[in-house]
């Protein structure tokens, strides 16, 4: 026997059929019909265990480091907690992971510096990349000028538009 629902409201129609494969059909106001299959055949999508899992392993990783850093010995000893690392980590070990952190970001900074050329050289000017400006038929109408394609700016064109107020 199969048992018809229906909910109707102003955006959607909702209905559903109660049989072995149960579905839902929603009629959108425009009147688009999408089905939802509620039969139990397809699981949780995986990414979203591993971000609950990940969270929650988070909060109590979290929540047994400070226990452990900020509780007292004595308190620990009273309730038959007698092996853990040393206090010092504690501290230790955050202070090492920021400082080496800070020491990578320093070193990525170290290596663009050496790999970008000087000022000086011309590859900063052309380089195997560069793409000079393409000329359009000035017959057209400004328009009906199609927009100009990306291309380098040249030297004489920055020169002109940086120092102008210079040669004045």
């Amino acid at each position: 026997m199969e048992h018809q629902l229906s909910f109707n409201s102003p955006r959607m129609t909702l209905s559903y059929s109660g049989t072995r494969g149960a579905t839902f059909s929603v009629l959108e106001a425009d009147n688009k019909a999408s089905r939802v299959d509620v039969s139990g055949k397809h699981g949780p999508n995986p990414s979203e265990v591993y971000g609950f899992v990940g969270a929650i392993s988070t909060v109590v990783a979290t929540v047994i480091f400070m226990g452990w850093a900020y509780i007292p010995d004595p308190c620990l000893h009273s309730i038959e907690i007698f092996y853990y690392p040393s206090k010092y980590w504690a501290l230790a070990l955050p202070t090492y992971a920021m400082v080496t952190i800070v020491t990578m970001f320093i070193f990525y900074i170290g290596l663009n510096f050496m790999a970008t050329p000087p000022p000086t050289s011309l590859n900063s000017i052309y380089d195997e990349n560069s793409k000079d400006p393409v000329c359009f038929d000035p017959v057209l109408e400004k328009d009906d000028r199609p927009i100009d394609p990306y291309s380098d700016i040249g030297i004489d064109q920055i020169n002109k538009l940086m120092f102008k107020e210079w040669r004045q």
